[in-house]
């Protein structure tokens, strides 16, 4: 197995850190490796917002639902979908920015952030750090856009803790390779598969001494309910699928 490989199959999300803090060297390294990732039309529309800051972190964790390993990491970067740059460009060059209508375009932020974002996390743990990914930058979308200073065009998508680990929380495990890939068109009979997947989930969770569930069980409680629904004002406000949602 070649570095970069074990690199990505030993990715584990870590939520304790050493009280060490990260040289600005090293951050801009990640983001330097970061920004070598591909992105559609080479729009390169991700921008990432460095808190270090205690308070601010302390603040965000806040509007993240209270995730404690926001407030302990000494790095905290957020996401942008950013289409703010790919404004400038249309009104430098005179152009409409009919675009932005389409939900299309919402679908190629994501994507980019998700790519952006993965090469950050595999060249942060070459380098001996750890790392979580945070959703919960969504939940209150609309404050963290006032907290940031976000501009139209420019949308929060995923939150990323940064540090020195501390402790091994061990590997997750992962659904068997033949949930996830598919050979010549998509194979629906996943149930039995699902079903053995979970026996392994829950002696996971047995021997790390938490509390055991199934993997559907936790999907499945999730799934429930709605999650983060005013998103919708928040996409309409920073601009995005003006055309699309006033029907």
């Amino acid at each position: 197995m070649n570095p970069t490989i074990h690199t990505l199959t030993n990715h584990r999300s870590y939520r304790q850190y050493q009280d060490k803090s990260v040289p600005k060297e090293i951050i801009e390294e990640i983001m330097r490796a970061a920004q070598a990732a591909p992105s559609w039309i080479n729009g390169q529309h991700v921008t990432a917002i460095l808190i270090r800051d205690t308070d601010r972190k302390n603040k965000l964790a806040e509007l993240c639902g209270n995730q404690k390993h926001i407030n302990n990491a000494p790095v905290f970067l957020v996401f942008c979908a950013d289409f703010y740059r790919a404004k400038l460009a249309s009104d430098m060059e005179q152009k409409d920015f009919k675009a932005i209508e389409d939900i299309d375009t919402l679908i190629v932020g994501a994507t980019d952030v998700g790519i952006f974002m993965q090469n950050a996390i595999s060249a942060a743990e070459s380098l001996g750090l750890g790392v979580v990914p945070i959703g919960g930058i969504r939940r209150n979308s609309l404050k963290v856009i006032e907290f940031l200073e976000l501009p139209q065009y420019v949308i929060p998508i995923c939150g990323l803790c940064l540090g020195y680990p501390e402790g091994d929380p061990g590997l997750k495990p992962r659904l068997p390779l033949e949930a996830v890939l598919h050979d010549e068109h998509y194979q629906t009979e996943q149930q039995e598969i699902i079903k053995a997947y979970n026996t392994i989930y829950k002696d996971y969770l047995k021997n790390r001494g938490d509390k055991e569930a199934e993997w559907t069980e936790r999907i499945a409680s999730f799934y429930h309910q709605s999650y983060y629904p005013s998103n919708a004002s928040m996409i309409k406000q920073q601009g995005f699928l003006a055309k699309d949602m006033d029907k």
